[in-house]
């Protein structure tokens, strides 16, 4: 593992949890396991093993360590995955491994915030909350161009309210305007606009 040779140390790893199952190692091996899994790019294997250590072990020291693996492996199981979402969002299909990735970071650093793993997941964090509320608006922008208000709000709502803080923040509460005023609800366009303005700015308020 050490050196590198990922595949060779999961051979071993293997054989050792199959003849030893039960050992005092036993749960050593497993994170092992999720690890050599990730370094080697199986990601539905090193998701399945921490899964797995998850469930059997929810009070063990290094639950925090199999909740980071498991949110890289899902971080990182198609790394071009949210790009083709973009090009695709008509299509209304949810990134779901962005979100299982936001969630397990969002476990790690609530309940173990002082984990060694903590910073970097929140950064990972911040990363995919930009990209899921953006998704989240092009899907709105989608059923805005179809006059769609219902549900072109909906998205819009979910973007501001579950990605709190996201870079597209303006943008959600623009798109909100424009499905209030299809609505006819004037006065909650008016509301938001104002929502709009004191929290970003006059220059927003005029792109919209």
């Amino acid at each position: 593992m050490e050196s590198g040779n990922y595949r060779k140390a999961i051979q071993i790893y293997e054989m050792l949890r199959a003849r030893f199952p039960f050992s005092d190692v036993s749960k050593q091996i497993q994170l092992e396991l999720m690890y050599g899994y990730y370094m080697s790019g199986q990601q539905e294997q090193a998701i399945d093993m921490a899964e797995q250590f998850l469930r059997e072990n929810p009070t063990h020291p290094r639950v925090d360590y199999a909740l980071y693996i498991q949110g890289l492996a899902y971080f990182e199981k198609d790394p071009g995955l949210l790009e083709r979402w973009f090009k695709r969002a008509s299509d209304g299909r949810p990134p779901r491994d962005a979100d299982l990735a936001f969630s397990l970071f969002s476990r790690l650093v609530q309940r173990y915030p002082a984990s060694e793993y903590a910073d970097d997941a929140r950064q990972r964090m911040v990363y995919l909350k930009n990209r899921l509320a953006a998704y989240e608006n092009t899907v709105a922008h989608f059923y805005l161009e179809r006059d769609a208000f219902v549900a072109a709000l909906n998205r819009a709502k979910t973007a501001l309210e579950t990605y709190h803080g996201a870079e597209s923040g303006a943008e959600s509460l623009r798109i909100m305007i424009d499905a209030y005023e299809g609505l006819g609800m004037l006065g909650l366009a008016e509301d938001t606009r104002r929502v709009l303005e004191k929290n970003f700015g006059d220059d927003h308020v005029a792109q919209n």
